[in-house]
């Protein structure tokens, strides 16, 4: 037996390698803790959830040609829309899993005091298997950022100079 200077303390290295091994026997016997899963990713809105995409659009005070009630169903597209297709398309780009695609504005959300006009919409109806009744306005920008990321489903409004 040999006695090895450690750190200023005397240590028997037959008794340092007997606490070695003995601590790494407690260990192999200890399962690894598991780690935690990582989020797995949202399914895609299923092809089931679409059959039945249909929304009413109601656009007021938006000027000359641009009121109106506009009927849209995607997958596949069709409807009484000046684009159909421009509509489901934008639809399609803002609908994320989990997250409401006409979700309004935050109300702790700190928005410009920039007023876009009178322009109003109400969207009814169906979308990826879930009901919309969605209002929107050019009330501020949030709201008119809110407005303009649905364009072309609801109309390009240039806000007031």
């Amino acid at each position: 037996m040999s006695v090895v200077l450690r750190g200023g303390a005397l240590v028997s290295s037959l008794a340092a390698v007997s606490v070695s091994v003995s601590s790494l026997v407690g260990l192999a016997a200890v399962p690894a803790a598991a780690a935690p899963a990582a989020p797995a990713a949202p399914p895609p809105v299923r092809p089931e959830d679409r059959a039945g995409d249909h929304l009413t659009f109601v656009v007021q005070h938006a000027g000359s040609g641009l009121d109106g009630t506009y009927e849209v169903s995607c997958h596949p597209g069709a409807g009484h829309h000046p684009d159909v297709s421009g509509a489901c398309r934008v639809l399609d780009a803002n609908t994320r899993w989990g997250r409401d695609t006409f979700a309004p504005v935050a109300p702790d959300s700190t928005c410009t005091m920039l007023y876009g006009g009178p322009a109003t919409a109400h969207v009814t109806g169906i979308w990826a298997g879930r009901p919309v009744d969605a209002s929107y306005d050019r009330s501020n920008g949030c709201e008119i950022g809110r407005w303009d990321r649905m364009v072309p489903a609801l109309p390009s409004v240039d806000s007031p100079a």
